[in-house]
């Protein structure tokens, strides 16, 4: 591989795990101790999900491969339409699809693997190192829209979040996604500014590793360039 073919990362969008546990049970004082003997639909094998569900799992005492009857053979699209049909005690999911299934009593949200996990880069923009010197400028472009809209989702509320983006989601209750909004806002996984921290990284890598995906660290310098993030924090 030469050097132009190494894709860097350039600037950070969400900073924590978006998927939630939910149970079918309604569960008043729920431990992380009930999921130890029950039917567990996990996510693909070597997916961000699957591996921030485990590093969450190990940090309670739970051995993913050994405490649960995990299945991992469901297509991430039928992962929900699974779990609605009858498969599994629990399920790790993404809103708005969590919270869909509250509001219609198919399961109820016990817990946040974005707030068991703690701050990792989870979505991120990349590009080559040869685009990144042929299009300075429009990388700029880009990361100064990018924060300018950060700023703006962290200074306004759950409900002027959520009529902004309702044409995105037409057939979702513009309440339901101010309640998804305001769920992420208060666990603090919309990004504030756009620069990939090394703890962040590092962190990243931690998880990758205890899931047994990392071939070998790399280190933040290698594969993360904030300037572009910097200058538009600095603009």
């Amino acid at each position: 591989m030469t050097l132009t073919c190494i894709r860097v990362n350039v600037r950070q969008l969400t900073q924590t795990d978006g998927t939630f546990l939910v149970s079918r049970k309604k569960v008043d004082n729920f431990s992380w101790e009930q999921l130890k003997g029950s039917t567990f639909l996990g996510q693909r094998k070597g997916g961000m999900p699957q591996m921030v569900g485990e590093f969450v799992l190990k940090k309670h005492g739970i051995d993913p491969h050994k405490d649960l009857n995990l299945i991992q053979n469901i297509d991430f699209a039928n992962i929900a339409n699974a779990f609605a049909s009858g498969t599994g005690d629990y399920v790790q999911l993404f809103e708005p699809t969590a919270s869909i299934f509250e509001q219609e009593g198919k399961g109820y949200i016990v817990a946040s693997f974005g707030t068991q996990s703690g701050h990792v880069p989870y979505t991120t923009f990349m590009a080559k190192q040869s685009f990144i010197k042929e299009n300075a400028e429009e990388i700029e472009k880009f990361t100064r829209a990018l924060y300018k809209a950060q700023k703006w989702v962290e200074t306004h509320s759950a409900a002027e979040i959520a009529k902004s983006i309702h044409p995105y989601f037409e057939d979702t209750d513009l309440q339901l996604i101010e309640k998804v909004a305001e769920r992420y806002k208060n666990q603090g996984t919309y990004a504030s500014e756009p620069i990939l921290d090394e703890e962040e990284w590092n962190h990243l890598q931690d998880i990758m590793d205890e899931a047994g995906e990392l071939p070998k660290r790399i280190e933040h310098k290698t594969l993360v360039n904030t300037s572009f993030a910097k200058k538009a924090i600095d603009d």
